[in-house]
């Protein structure tokens, strides 16, 4: 027989306690339980571990506002988008604030900003004169497009989302950071909207995005046009797609599994073993969404392969709690197939697709840079029957792997991946030291500014995340909690990939793609302060006054940091008095 679970169970994949081996229950002394504390064996309806309900929110805070009781209850009903969207537009006004600020091509929008603008109009990047960015900012973009193709390193999917932006706004500072500043907003609704999904909390899952509302590392990284912002964006929207398609796979196993006498819902060997989950349309969309990630940056290939298996084991979960007997069994039969063609293929063919700006260009030698290989130095061979674009293109992608792992050129900012937890060291993009009266820098000032976009994230947010992140891990592996495990997923493919490359070029600002995870992991430990459903209102009162105060001080360190964020001149020993470690000048 198995358990019931609460509304907020977070060990739904699990077998019933007598089937667990001892060793499993001597873990009991590191805080793992074998099942949820207080159920009542034998009881439940197994459609609240497949689909736990979102807890519902309470229309008492508007009452005492003096609300109109209608207005109140409609508010109450809408709360699961109109928190969302609040916090959303809080981030949106911040990240479009002065966006064309500091009027210069700062830090990689040298390369981004110009290969975006090659790319939209001709399909392929150019080699663009020294000089050029003197002359844009001049002449206000007005700049022809050079001939010559030039040899770049990361994909195209990335350059052409921030050439939509200059499309629109034209080919200036404003236009080459609009689309990262919406899609650095549109992140935060979408992690509002994955958190109160993965916690069945609006509460939690607007903490999480208003934590990455004021992330001074995700704020900068949405101001500026490089493509670590978009790739972000597409990591979270593909997680956001994985997310939904898993509570509608269980909900669909709940819908099939059958009622005994009473009505309640019971587990099903037949029906865990066998049912045909069907074609998932959500797990297509992450395809599509991981090979614009991957056709972004290629450690995309990191998180599709990462979040596969994620999937899959949440396919075994389902299955598992349905009553499948054999759920690998079923998963390998079922499953895996249709997983692996929805991913992989898929996010292939998106990053292929990506390319056909460049493929369509002359093979003469006037299209894009190795367009021409097959028919010049790469004639003949045992690849022949393939067509030229293809091995033209294979032989460019070999060249780019090559580049990749064999970066090692110092820089004054790369930094070593053990310390991005702890911000060893961050990236200044920009640097000027305006004199008084001169660029914003106060005429009283007594000597020359600072003025600095420093790709820093707000160090008590990260700080703090240190601990998150030991907590998520201690979910997962003590408590069996799979949002733990997801949260963890999401970490460690973006964040431990790097270490298999500690001698190349690498930066901080890498790090942006597991912010969004971060974030929730650390609204995860903030909801564990504050105490579960059902703590003493003594529990509850220091939890939350403790979880406040946390929150507070991460939305003050964000305000203190803000000029280090947005380039404002401010007197320099302010600025001194933020180099909290000496590894930030």
């Amino acid at each position: 027989m198995t358990s019931t679970a609460s509304s907020m169970d977070t060990r739904q994949g699990q077998a019933p306690h007598d089937q667990r081996p001892s060793w499993l229950r001597r873990l009991r002394h590191f805080g793992y339980r074998t099942d949820p504390a207080g159920t009542d064996h034998g009881l439940g309806d197994v459609r609240d571990r497949l689909v736990p309900p979102f807890a519902e929110p309470s229309p008492r805070l508007w009452h005492a506002l003096g609300m109109p009781p209608a207005l109140a209850e409609r508010v109450t009903r809408w709360s699961g988008w109109i928190g969302p969207l609040l916090v959303t537009l809080m981030a949106g006004l911040m990240r479009f604030w002065h966006l064309g600020s500091p009027k210069a091509v700062i830090f990689d929008e040298t390369y981004y900003a110009k290969d975006a603008w090659a790319l939209v109009h001709r399909g392929f990047e150019v080699n663009w004169d020294k000089s050029a960015n003197d002359q844009i900012l001049q002449s206000g973009g007005h700049l022809g497009i050079p001939a010559d193709a030039a040899y770049v390193v990361h994909p195209p999917v990335g350059k052409y989302v921030i050439g939509l932006g200059e499309l629109i706004f034209g080919f200036n500072p404003f236009g080459w950071r609009f689309m990262t500043a919406l899609l650095g907003t549109l992140s935060v609704l979408l992690l509002c909207r994955i958190g109160r999904r993965i916690f069945r909390s609006t509460f939690l899952g607007c903490l999480a995005g208003a934590l990455m509302a004021v992330d001074g590392l995700h704020f900068v990284m949405s101001r500026t046009s490089l493509l670590d912002g978009v790739l972000m964006f597409f990591v979270l929207a593909a997680f956001g797609c994985l997310v939904v398609d898993r509570d509608r796979t269980r909900a669909r196993l709940a819908a099939a599994l059958p009622a005994d006498a009473d009505g309640r819902v019971r587990p099903d060997a037949h029906t865990g073993d066998t049912l045909r989950l069907g074609l998932r349309p959500w797990r297509w969309a992450a395809g599509v969404l991981l090979g614009l990630a991957f056709g972004t940056k290629w450690n995309g290939l990191y998180v599709l392969a990462a979040f596969c298996v994620l999937a899959l084991l949440w396919d075994v979960g389902a299955r598992k709690v349905a009553g499948a007997r054999s759920p690998y069994v079923a998963v390998l039969k079922y499953d895996t197939g249709l997983t692996f063609l929805a991913t992989v293929p898929v996010a292939i063919g998106v990053y292929v697709l990506s390319w056909l700006g460049w493929i369509l260009s002359p093979s003469n030698g006037s299209g894009g840079y190795f367009r021409d290989w097959a028919a010049t130095a790469g004639k003949g061979g045992h690849w022949t029957f393939l067509p030229d674009w293809a091995r033209s293109l294979w032989h460019y992608e070999f060249e780019v792997y090559e580049f990749h792992v064999n970066l090692s050129s110092p820089h004054t900012y790369q930094s070593n991946p053990w310390s991005w937890l702890v911000l060893g060291r961050p990236v200044s993009y920009f640097y000027e030291s305006p004199s008084p009266g001169t660029d914003g820098c106060p005429a009283d000032a007594g000597g020359k500014c600072a003025r600095e976009v420093l790709a820093l994230g707000t160090p008590l947010l990260w700080w703090a995340a240190c601990f998150a992140v030991l907590y998520v891990l201690w979910r997962w592996l003590f408590r069996r909690d799979w949002r733990a495990g997801a949260i963890a997923c999401g970490i460690a493919a973006g964040y431990l990939p790097w270490f298999m490359y500690q001698e190349r070029t690498i930066f901080l600002f890498y790090a942006v793609v597991f912010v969004p995870f971060l974030c929730l992991a650390v609204a995860m430990m903030i909801g564990a302060i504050i105490g579960p459903p059902g703590s003493s209102d003594t529990r509850r009162l220091f939890g939350a006054s403790s979880a406040g105060i946390l929150v507070l001080l991460i939305a003050w360190n964000f305000i203190y940091f803000w000029p280090l964020y947005t380039g404002t001149a401010i007197p320099i020993d302010e600025w001194r008095s933020r180099m909290w470690l000496d590894t930030w000048v």
